[in-house]
Protein backbone atom coordinates (compact mmCIF):
# COMPACT_ATOMS: atom_id res chain seq x y z
CA UNK A 1 0.00 0.00 0.00
CA UNK A 2 1.38 3.42 -0.92
CA UNK A 3 2.33 5.87 1.81
CA UNK A 4 1.10 8.75 -0.35
CA UNK A 5 -2.43 10.11 -0.52
CA UNK A 6 -2.91 12.34 -3.54
CA UNK A 7 -3.89 15.88 -2.65
CA UNK A 8 -6.03 16.78 -5.61
CA UNK A 9 -7.71 13.53 -6.62
CA UNK A 10 -11.16 14.98 -6.14
CA UNK A 11 -12.18 18.54 -6.94
CA UNK A 12 -11.69 20.55 -3.74
CA UNK A 13 -14.43 22.83 -2.52
CA UNK A 14 -14.02 26.58 -2.48
CA UNK A 15 -13.56 27.27 1.22
CA UNK A 16 -12.53 30.67 2.55
CA UNK A 17 -9.84 30.82 5.22
CA UNK A 18 -11.51 31.82 8.46
CA UNK A 19 -9.79 33.82 11.18
CA UNK A 20 -9.73 30.71 13.38
CA UNK A 21 -7.98 28.74 10.64
CA UNK A 22 -5.54 31.58 9.99
CA UNK A 23 -4.49 31.64 13.66
CA UNK A 24 -4.24 27.85 13.73
CA UNK A 25 -2.00 27.89 10.66
CA UNK A 26 0.46 30.33 12.20
CA UNK A 27 0.58 28.48 15.52
CA UNK A 28 1.03 25.09 13.84
CA UNK A 29 3.72 26.39 11.49
CA UNK A 30 5.49 27.78 14.57
CA UNK A 31 5.34 24.32 16.15
CA UNK A 32 7.05 22.77 13.11
CA UNK A 33 9.84 25.34 13.29
CA UNK A 34 10.21 24.77 17.04
CA UNK A 35 10.53 21.03 16.46
CA UNK A 36 13.20 21.76 13.87
CA UNK A 37 15.06 24.01 16.30
CA UNK A 38 14.99 21.26 18.94
CA UNK A 39 16.21 18.63 16.49
CA UNK A 40 12.96 16.65 16.55
CA UNK A 41 13.12 16.15 12.79
CA UNK A 42 13.09 12.96 10.72
CA UNK A 43 13.77 14.33 7.21
CA UNK A 44 10.28 14.80 5.66
CA UNK A 45 8.51 12.36 8.00
CA UNK A 46 6.39 12.67 11.18
CA UNK A 47 3.56 15.09 11.79
CA UNK A 48 1.93 17.67 13.98
CA UNK A 49 -1.75 18.26 13.32
CA UNK A 50 -4.35 20.74 14.56
CA UNK A 51 -8.13 20.66 14.33
CA UNK A 52 -9.86 23.47 12.48
CA UNK A 53 -13.60 24.21 12.84
CA UNK A 54 -15.51 23.00 9.77
CA UNK A 55 -19.01 23.67 8.47
CA UNK A 56 -21.99 22.25 10.35
CA UNK A 57 -23.62 19.37 8.48
CA UNK A 58 -26.79 17.68 9.80
CA UNK A 59 -26.36 19.48 13.11
CA UNK A 60 -22.75 18.39 13.59
CA UNK A 61 -19.54 20.24 12.88
CA UNK A 62 -17.49 18.47 10.23
CA UNK A 63 -14.00 17.51 11.33
CA UNK A 64 -11.01 19.01 9.55
CA UNK A 65 -7.38 19.27 10.48
CA UNK A 66 -4.17 20.87 9.27
CA UNK A 67 -1.19 18.66 8.43
CA UNK A 68 2.25 19.23 6.90
CA UNK A 69 2.74 18.74 3.15
CA UNK A 70 4.50 15.42 2.55
CA UNK A 71 7.80 16.29 0.87
CA UNK A 72 8.77 19.38 2.86
CA UNK A 73 11.29 19.53 5.68
CA UNK A 74 10.01 21.06 8.92
CA UNK A 75 12.19 24.11 8.24
CA UNK A 76 10.17 24.69 5.05
CA UNK A 77 6.70 24.55 6.59
CA UNK A 78 4.79 27.83 6.57
CA UNK A 79 1.30 28.91 7.55
CA UNK A 80 0.23 29.01 3.91
CA UNK A 81 1.57 25.64 2.72
CA UNK A 82 -0.04 23.53 5.45
CA UNK A 83 -2.73 21.22 4.07
CA UNK A 84 -6.33 21.27 5.30
CA UNK A 85 -7.90 17.81 5.04
CA UNK A 86 -11.10 16.16 6.22
CA UNK A 87 -11.42 13.07 8.40
CA UNK A 88 -11.20 10.83 5.31
CA UNK A 89 -7.95 12.44 4.17
CA UNK A 90 -9.49 14.45 1.35
CA UNK A 91 -8.03 17.92 0.74
CA UNK A 92 -10.43 20.78 1.31
CA UNK A 93 -8.52 22.93 -1.16
CA UNK A 94 -6.23 22.15 -4.05
CA UNK A 95 -2.68 21.50 -2.88
CA UNK A 96 0.72 21.07 -4.50
CA UNK A 97 1.87 18.30 -2.16
CA UNK A 98 0.34 14.95 -1.13
CA UNK A 99 -0.52 13.72 2.37
CA UNK A 100 1.49 11.00 4.09
CA UNK A 101 -0.89 8.09 4.66
CA UNK A 102 0.75 6.96 7.90
CA UNK A 103 0.34 10.45 9.32
CA UNK A 104 -3.26 10.57 8.22
CA UNK A 105 -4.17 7.21 9.77
CA UNK A 106 -2.63 7.98 13.17
CA UNK A 107 -3.79 11.56 13.45
CA UNK A 108 -7.28 11.13 12.00
CA UNK A 109 -7.90 8.27 14.44
CA UNK A 110 -7.09 10.44 17.45
CA UNK A 111 -8.76 13.64 16.21
CA UNK A 112 -11.87 11.68 15.27
CA UNK A 113 -12.26 9.70 18.49
CA UNK A 114 -10.92 11.91 21.30
CA UNK A 115 -12.90 15.09 21.79
CA UNK A 116 -10.09 16.93 23.57
CA UNK A 117 -7.46 16.12 20.95
CA UNK A 118 -7.17 19.56 19.35
CA UNK A 119 -3.48 18.95 18.59
CA UNK A 120 -1.61 15.69 17.95
CA UNK A 121 2.20 15.44 17.79
CA UNK A 122 4.37 12.48 16.75
CA UNK A 123 8.17 12.10 16.70
CA UNK A 124 10.91 9.58 15.91
CA UNK A 125 13.72 10.90 18.11
CA UNK A 126 16.59 8.53 18.90
CA UNK A 127 16.03 8.33 22.66
CA UNK A 128 12.26 8.25 22.15
CA UNK A 129 12.48 5.20 19.89
CA UNK A 130 15.09 3.66 22.19
CA UNK A 131 12.70 3.79 25.16
CA UNK A 132 9.86 2.59 22.92
CA UNK A 133 11.99 -0.48 22.18
CA UNK A 134 12.58 -1.29 25.86
CA UNK A 135 10.43 -4.03 27.36
CA UNK A 136 9.92 -1.99 30.52
CA UNK A 137 9.03 1.18 28.62
CA UNK A 138 9.38 4.56 30.31
CA UNK A 139 10.94 4.67 33.77
CA UNK A 140 9.37 7.03 36.32
CA UNK A 141 12.69 7.25 38.16
CA UNK A 142 13.84 10.63 36.93
CA UNK A 143 12.54 14.17 37.33
CA UNK A 144 10.58 14.15 34.05
CA UNK A 145 9.51 10.53 34.11
CA UNK A 146 8.02 11.10 37.56
CA UNK A 147 5.78 13.86 36.16
CA UNK A 148 4.26 11.27 33.84
CA UNK A 149 3.88 8.46 36.35
CA UNK A 150 0.70 6.57 35.52
CA UNK A 151 0.02 8.95 32.63
CA UNK A 152 1.58 7.06 29.70
CA UNK A 153 -0.28 4.81 27.25
CA UNK A 154 1.36 2.12 25.12
CA UNK A 155 0.37 0.81 21.70
CA UNK A 156 1.93 -2.32 20.20
CA UNK A 157 3.79 -2.09 16.90
CA UNK A 158 1.78 -3.33 13.89
CA UNK A 159 4.11 -2.21 11.10
CA UNK A 160 3.91 1.01 9.08
CA UNK A 161 0.70 2.69 10.19
CA UNK A 162 -1.21 2.69 6.90
CA UNK A 163 -3.97 0.17 7.66
CA UNK A 164 -7.19 1.86 8.69
CA UNK A 165 -8.11 -1.11 10.86
CA UNK A 166 -5.38 -0.08 13.28
CA UNK A 167 -7.15 3.17 14.11
CA UNK A 168 -9.65 1.58 16.49
CA UNK A 169 -6.92 -0.40 18.26
CA UNK A 170 -4.76 2.71 18.57
CA UNK A 171 -7.56 4.73 20.16
CA UNK A 172 -8.35 1.86 22.52
CA UNK A 173 -4.69 1.70 23.58
CA UNK A 174 -4.57 5.45 24.24
CA UNK A 175 -7.74 5.79 26.28
CA UNK A 176 -7.58 9.20 27.97
CA UNK A 177 -3.80 9.38 28.35
CA UNK A 178 -2.13 12.26 26.54
CA UNK A 179 1.40 10.82 26.56
CA UNK A 180 1.75 7.80 24.30
CA UNK A 181 4.62 5.46 23.51
CA UNK A 182 4.20 3.63 20.23
CA UNK A 183 6.13 0.42 20.92
CA UNK A 184 9.31 0.03 18.80
CA UNK A 185 8.21 3.15 16.89
CA UNK A 186 8.29 6.51 18.67
CA UNK A 187 6.52 9.06 20.85
CA UNK A 188 3.13 10.73 20.55
CA UNK A 189 1.23 13.36 22.52
CA UNK A 190 -2.11 15.09 22.18
CA UNK A 191 -3.81 17.93 23.99
CA UNK A 192 -6.57 20.54 23.98
CA UNK A 193 -4.13 23.11 22.58
CA UNK A 194 -0.79 23.21 20.76
CA UNK A 195 1.12 24.42 23.87
CA UNK A 196 -0.43 21.75 26.08
CA UNK A 197 0.32 18.93 23.63
CA UNK A 198 3.84 20.31 23.25
CA UNK A 199 4.52 20.34 26.99
CA UNK A 200 3.40 16.74 27.32
CA UNK A 201 5.65 15.69 24.45
CA UNK A 202 8.59 17.76 25.68
CA UNK A 203 8.32 16.18 29.14
CA UNK A 204 8.07 12.70 27.62
CA UNK A 205 11.08 13.41 25.41
CA UNK A 206 13.18 14.72 28.32
CA UNK A 207 12.21 11.68 30.39
CA UNK A 208 13.48 9.43 27.59
CA UNK A 209 16.71 11.43 27.20
CA UNK A 210 17.50 11.22 30.91
CA UNK A 211 16.50 7.56 31.16
CA UNK A 212 18.85 6.51 28.36
CA UNK A 213 21.71 8.61 29.78
CA UNK A 214 21.21 7.41 33.36
CA UNK A 215 20.88 3.74 32.46
CA UNK A 216 24.20 3.91 30.61
CA UNK A 217 25.94 5.54 33.58
CA UNK A 218 25.11 3.09 36.36
CA UNK A 219 22.41 1.86 38.73
CA UNK A 220 19.44 4.22 38.89
CA UNK A 221 18.23 5.46 42.27
CA UNK A 222 14.47 4.77 42.53
CA UNK A 223 12.00 7.49 43.47
CA UNK A 224 9.86 6.75 46.52
CA UNK A 225 6.32 5.75 45.46
CA UNK A 226 4.65 8.31 47.74
CA UNK A 227 6.34 11.14 45.83
CA UNK A 228 4.72 10.46 42.46
CA UNK A 229 1.27 11.93 43.14
CA UNK A 230 2.69 15.33 44.10
CA UNK A 231 5.12 15.31 41.17
CA UNK A 232 2.37 14.61 38.64
CA UNK A 233 0.14 17.29 40.19
CA UNK A 234 2.85 19.97 40.25
CA UNK A 235 4.57 19.10 36.96
CA UNK A 236 4.65 21.42 33.95
CA UNK A 237 2.13 19.46 31.80
CA UNK A 238 -0.49 19.89 34.55
CA UNK A 239 -0.35 23.70 34.42
CA UNK A 240 -1.91 25.36 31.38
CA UNK A 241 -0.19 28.71 32.09
CA UNK A 242 3.19 26.98 32.13
CA UNK A 243 2.42 25.23 28.84
CA UNK A 244 1.41 28.54 27.22
CA UNK A 245 4.46 30.39 28.54
CA UNK A 246 6.91 27.69 27.41
CA UNK A 247 5.51 27.62 23.89
CA UNK A 248 5.41 31.44 23.67
CA UNK A 249 9.06 31.64 24.75
CA UNK A 250 10.12 29.18 22.06
CA UNK A 251 8.02 30.96 19.46
CA UNK A 252 9.81 34.21 20.29
CA UNK A 253 13.10 32.45 19.59
CA UNK A 254 12.06 31.34 16.12
CA UNK A 255 10.54 34.75 15.42
CA UNK A 256 13.93 36.28 16.18
CA UNK A 257 15.75 33.80 13.91
CA UNK A 258 13.35 33.39 10.99
CA UNK A 259 9.73 34.59 11.06
CA UNK A 260 9.06 33.28 7.52
CA UNK A 261 6.88 30.50 8.97
CA UNK A 262 4.16 33.14 9.39
CA UNK A 263 3.84 33.59 5.60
Amino acid sequence: MTIYMQSAVRAPESAPVTEAERKARVELAAAYRIFNMLGWVEMIFNHITVRVPGPVVAGRESLRFLINPFGLHYSEVTASNLLLIDIEGNPVREAKYPVNRAGFVIHSAIHGAIEGAHCVMHTHTTSGIAVACLKGGLSPDNFYGAMLHGQVAYHEFEGITVEEGERERLVRSIGARQAVILRNHGLLAWGPSVPQAFMVLWTLQRACDVQIAASAAGQVNPIRPEVFEQTVREGGPAEKRTCDDVFAALQRQIDAKDPSYRN
